[in-house]
């Protein structure tokens, strides 16, 4: 069956139209697999573990200004280097390098949030314990102070 032809056929193309808008732009079902897990670091799940390389500071986009504190980390599953925020404002002394964290995505399908610029994860946990409840004194650190 091909396309409609004839003087009164608008009505049916631009229904048809409508009803097949965007199918195209969509890749084949059998490549989707292979873009999101190109496009996402932590390849499809939604948190991993990794170890920390080192620790830095990222500047913000303009117009804002400052130091976003982040850390470098190297995944377990698939051995990839990925940038990961630290959230809050005293958590960076509780994360130190070669320490087990995990991380997970923003929020945005692996695409940078806010003013951050090539971040894509933020850090949840390190040492087996939770950062937030670390930062809010609810929990003791697993591991001696220096």
């Amino acid at each position: 069956m091909g396309k409609s032809k004839g003087i009164h056929s608008a009505r049916k193309l631009v229904k048809k139209r409508r009803k097949n808008r965007g199918a195209e732009k969509k890749p084949q079902k059998s490549h989707r697999k292979v873009l999101t897990s190109i496009a996402d670091p932590l390849g499809g799940a939604p948190q991993a573990k990794g170890l920390v390389l080192e620790k830095s500071g990222i500047i913000a986009k303009s117009p804002n200004y400052g130091l976003r504190k982040c850390v470098r980390v190297k995944l377990f599953k698939n051995g990839r280097d990925l940038v990961a925020f630290v959230p809050a404002d005293g958590c960076m002394n509780f994360i130190d390098e070669n320490d087990e964290v995990i991380v997970e995505g923003l929020g945005r399908n692996g695409r940078r949030v806010g003013d951050r610029v090539g971040v894509q994860c933020k850090v949840i946990k390190t040492s087996g314990a939770s950062l937030r409840g670390l930062y809010k004194g609810k929990k003791d650190w697993p591991k001696p102070r220096p």
